[in-house]
């Protein structure tokens, strides 16, 4: 076998990675969305059981406020996700003439038609 026939046999069509990577993407946009909603479900039960248990008020007040800072930076996760889900849908329509549903304001963004929106991060800079 050639040297070339084992790198044409390795070859992923592109209609293939375009597949599996809008596959990962939507995965982990969901995958945001459910640390979210579980993060928010911990903030509850953590609270609710330092009142019903009767502890002092502020016991476990560092680990409530690591876990708020925690939920605060999944939507700054979010936008650089959809960030990145834009470029690879204008990368998609540029190699296979394809798209995905991708947030209109992603699309643009990776187009470079609007400028990304600060995180949290460079705000507080």
């Amino acid at each position: 076998m050639t040297a070339f026939a084992t790198q044409t046999a390795l070859e992923m069509p592109l209609a293939v990675a375009q597949l599996r990577i809008a596959r990962d993407v939507h995965q982990a946009e969901a995958a945001l969305g459910e640390a979210l909603v579980r993060q928010a479900q911990l903030l509850r039960m953590m609270v609710g059981a330092r009142r019903e248990t009767g502890v002092a008020p502020f016991l476990g007040q560092d680990a409530l406020l690591r876990l708020l800072k925690s939920q605060q930076d999944l939507p700054d996760a979010g936008g650089e996700l959809a960030r990145v889900h834009g470029r690879l849908s204008t990368i998609s329509v540029e190699t296979c003439s394809g798209n995905d549903a991708c947030p209109a304001s992603a699309l643009l963004e990776g187009a470079g038609i609007i400028a990304a929106v600060p995180s949290t991060a460079a705000k507080a800079a």
